[in-house]
């Protein structure tokens, strides 16, 4: 069976779809992202053979059927945070994350029995931070960001949105052809550089910056630098994953 497989901007859209911020339907987001690896077998009418070889999890499932989702379990997010490209999320690891790591971010549910959209971000969110940092460090960036943890009326962006922001980011990166020859954490670790000097990049976050009328100039800069912190440790993702990629090949192959 072939995994279903999404972008961090597909799964952010995703999320913000099960809100009623969002326009845009549920199913059509997946289906687009099917459809975006299968344009051979639909340009062939083999649509149907394609999606039967598909790996659909329940959550998926409840998703084409219709069914109104009315938060999402741990599973249910685990089970979507394995569709992420390059993502290690388990639901072992978000267990201790609730539980302990991050209580005081996450909390009790907040749907019942079910975990809110912007519980479910700050999750994936974690996963892709500690690619490239200690739990310590995003507990402090997440202190900057949503203040007190014990309030969200006070947050500077709402985790889903955050997480969509630099999904958007990482997407014009791939886009850019000039991003793609000289990869962001290159760039970013040179000590002359500063994204604010980097139009490609200045412009890509000030799409989120847009939206986000309610902040004042230094807590868009604080916004701004969690944009940058989560597109260089995606880029981090990436890596780790290739070398588990490469290093697998090595001992399958060796034979």
């Amino acid at each position: 069976m072939q995994a279903f497989s999404l972008s961090r901007k597909e799964m952010s859209a995703l999320l913000l779809s099960l809100t009623e911020k969002s326009e845009r339907n549920t199913l059509n987001i997946l289906q687009e992202a099917w459809a975006k690896f299968h344009q051979e077998e639909v340009r062939r009418g083999m649509s149907l053979t394609a999606f039967l070889s598909t790996d659909i999890p329940p959550i998926m499932q409840k998703i084409i059927k219709g069914t109104s989702i009315n938060g999402l379990s741990l599973a249910d997010i685990a089970a979507l945070g394995q569709l992420i490209e390059y993502s290690t999320l388990s639901g072992t690891a978000m267990q201790n994350w609730v539980k302990r790591d991050f209580k005081e971010y996450l909390g009790s549910p907040r749907l019942g029995r079910k975990y809110s959209v912007n519980q479910a971000a700050l999750l994936y969110i974690i996963d892709d931070l500690k690619a490239a940092l200690d739990f310590e460090s995003i507990r402090q960036l997440f202190r900057i960001l949503f203040l007190a943890p014990e309030r969200d009326d006070d947050d500077l962006v709402e985790p889903a949105e955050l997480y969509f922001g630099y999904a958007e980011l990482i997407e014009d990166i791939k886009r850019s052809p000039v991003l793609q020859a000289q990869g962001i954490a290159e760039r970013s670790a040179r000590t002359e550089y500063s994204w604010k000097t980097d139009s490609t990049l200045k412009d890509a976050m000030e799409k989120m910056m847009d939206r986000l009328t309610h902040l004042n100039p230094s807590e868009k800069d604080a916004v701004r630098n969690m944009l940058m912190i989560a597109a260089i440790s995606v880029q981090t993702c990436y890596f780790q994953s290739l070398a588990r990629q490469y290093c697998n090949a090595a001992l399958f192959l060796d034979f």
